[in-house]
């Protein structure tokens, strides 16, 4: 349901604004702080924010309904333009950027030594405004400031204006690149963004006398938040109180001889989702997931390997590269399914066709196209500059943005709350045409590529496209999104790092989030390392998986278009052996089933009525995790961990 809207209301409003920038500001400082202190429940690593979704409530049911009592609440449309800011705010300070950027730029330094030989193998072959030098500013970001220390911002200055304009250049292609394809989603193909629901349902207008409307007044909802405030409750005050049992909601077994596994979890929040979902579009995401399980264990029995997992990539090469050969086919399929919508927008952007409409975007049609443009460039010429060939940077950016396509379609579409891709970026390039090829200087480069495109579970482009869903109904000058979202970007940015950096140098990076400041800067360094060790070459075997991916991947799409009663969706070809995917398959199961259960023997009336219940599972989770933040803070506790995916 979209958000009942006066058509003559104004939403980019100053308090909206001002309320907009302060909770982006507010997500900045908590995200980092949230990870690195209390290590509880992520706060933002999902596609619809954790922290965003819970302060949405707050404010609506503690500030907006009394306000509304005395005709000063905010509107829907403000509502959404807040959400949107905060939305877009939540892609940023954690696994978006800043604890991915600063550990990584500090960190090679830090963890070289001379048994890894790291200092010869690598450093010697990047330009210096690559990442930090001195080696002061490197020791102290993970151990500390001195007493009366300074955080060393000079020694910081060259490469953070490198990269945050490489980032600004990245995050402008994106943002263009969804301008350009939502006419083409939203409305010739009218993709469900089923993440969005929630919040379009809480902002829904109240009835006429009411200051709550009719989404938080079902009782039925209230239920269905009632399932996980109760069993998070408990978990939570097992944590504090070990004599109050827990509440096991994950377990696993071991099979094909403990070559390989399935894990079993049960989270509320990717059923609620879920259920929303077509049951062919869930079907296939909890089948592939066991498939690809299944073919990793018949290779493990038989011995077959085509070598070791490599960085960030699925549990079998073979199925890593099975999926992103689907990956790609999916991006062409994208393409092919907008050809005569993109030739409109290119037709606008270089002839100025005044009988295409582009009036309803968040930027002109001529805009988003030179954006884009220019922003590639850039972005060509940056990682040129880094060290990396010229047809080694475009191989790159290609593979890069082929993942950043297929996982947004893969979220607005099929609602997947984490999501990641099979395979870096990287791996496929170095498969590609092997490391011999890229050069010292492009392998060095290739390693700090990992700040941007290696572990993507969280990036900006979905929170785009998701923004551009929430604003659809409502009647305002579009370009004033961007607007809103340019605002929350640079607020986010600058709040994470600067909280980062403090939070480093005070306690010492070694001392807060394990991953962030341990393993995330050791990643890339230790892989490149490997490659210019044994240097390998086009790896053909991973090349006709990668094929055999995109073959499969054509047939699926294929009986999905042509015949009505196949009942598996390609969707989860791509990313269904993947850690998130693999996490959660029992859950998406567990959805599935009771959608067709009720769709049997309920019809849609049934259906439509309990909807709210797996809403309010949704709701509940987020809530009930983002109230144990706040008690962990105050009671200094760590650790809690109530929710993950």
């Amino acid at each position: 349901m979209s958000p009942t809207l006066n058509n003559s209301e104004r939403v980019l409003t100053v308090r909206a604004l001002v309320i907009g920038i302060i909770l982006s500001l507010f997500i900045s400082i908590a995200g980092p702080y949230a990870d690195c202190s209390i290590q509880g429940s992520n706060l933002m690593l999902t596609a619809l924010p954790l922290i965003a979704t819970t302060l949405l409530f707050l404010l609506i049911l503690l500030i907006n309904v009394p306000l509304s009592k005395l005709k000063r609440g905010l509107r829907p449309g403000e509502l959404l333009i807040v959400f949107i800011m905060m939305l877009v705010g939540c892609s940023i300070p954690t696994m978006g950027l800043s604890e991915q950027l600063l550990p990584i730029l500090a960190g090679g330094r830090y963890y070289a030594t001379e048994f890894n030989r790291w200092e010869g193998l690598i450093f010697s072959h990047m330009p210096d405004w690559l990442a930090v030098k001195d080696s002061e500013a490197v020791r102290c970001f993970f151990e500390g400031l001195p007493k009366g220390g300074r955080i060393p911002w000079a020694a910081w200055k060259a490469p953070l204006i490198a990269w945050l304009s490489f980032i600004l250049a990245l995050y402008a292609v994106m943002y263009s690149m969804m301008v350009i394809i939502r006419k083409q989603w939203m409305e010739k193909e009218r993709l469900l963004y089923p993440l969005m629901q929630l919040p379009e349902e809480m902002v829904e207008s109240p009835k006429e006398g009411s200051t709550i409307n009719q989404f938080f007044k079902n009782p039925v909802l209230w239920l269905g938040i009632s399932v996980p405030v109760v069993i998070s409750s408990i978990n939570g005050l097992h944590t504090y109180f070990h004599f109050i049992p827990e509440i096991t909601l994950n377990s696993g077994f071991p099979i094909f001889r403990n070559t390989t596994g399935v894990y079993m979890q049960i989270s509320f929040p990717v059923i609620g989702i879920t259920y929303l979902l077509s049951t062919s579009l869930s079907l296939s995401l909890w089948l592939f997931s066991i498939l690809g399980t299944i073919q990793t264990g018949i290779f493990n029995i038989l011995g077959y390997s085509i070598g070791a997992r490599e960085a960030y990539c699925a549990y079998s090469p073979s199925v890593s590269h099975q999926g992103f050969g689907a990956m790609i086919v999916l991006v062409i399929f994208i393409i092919w399914m907008a050809k005569g919508h993109l030739k409109d927008v290119f037709r606008k952007a270089f002839k100025g066709d005044k009988n295409i409409d582009d009036n309803d975007e968040a930027l002109s049609y001529r805009a988003a196209v030179f954006i884009l443009i220019f922003g590639l460039i850039f972005m060509m010429g940056w990682l040129v500059k880094s060290g990396l060939p010229i047809h080694i940077a475009m191989l790159l950016m290609v593979a890069a943005f082929v993942v950043f396509i297929a996982l947004t379609r893969v979220i607005v579409q099929g609602g997947m709350l984490v999501v990641k891709s099979p395979l870096t970026p990287q791996v496929f390039t170095i498969a590609a045409v092997g490391s011999n090829a890229i050069g010292l200087s492009g392998l060095t480069a290739l390693a700090y590529s990992f700040i941007w495109c290696a572990d993507l579970k969280v990036f900006l482009m979905p929170y785009v496209a998701h923004s551009f869903k929430l604003v659809e109904e409502i009647k305002m000058n579009k370009r004033l999104i961007t607007l809103s979202i340019l605002i929350a970007v640079l607020v986010s940015m600058a709040g994470s790092i600067y909280t980062v950096m403090k939070l480093s140098y005070r306690y010492g990076g070694m001392n807060l989030n394990e991953w962030y400041f341990k393993g995330c800067p050791l990643v890339p360094f230790d892989y490149i390392a490997e490659k210019i060790n044994h240097p390998v070459g086009i790896s053909w075997e991973r090349w006709m998986f990668t094929g055999i991916g995109a073959g499969v991947m054509a047939g699926l799409i294929y009986m999905t278009n042509h015949f009505l009663w196949w009942p598996v969706h390609p969707l989860g070809f791509p990313v269904g052996n993947t850690l998130p995917v693999a996490q959660v398959w029992f859950s998406i199961f567990l959805a599935w089933l009771v959608k067709i259960m009720v769709l049997r023997y309920g019809g849609p009336k049934i259906y439509k009525k309990t909807k709210y219940f797996f809403l309010g599972l949704v709701l509940g989770q987020f809530v009930i995790a983002g109230i144990w933040i706040i008690i962990d803070f105050i009671t200094g506790m760590q650790g809690n961990v109530l929710y993950t995916i």
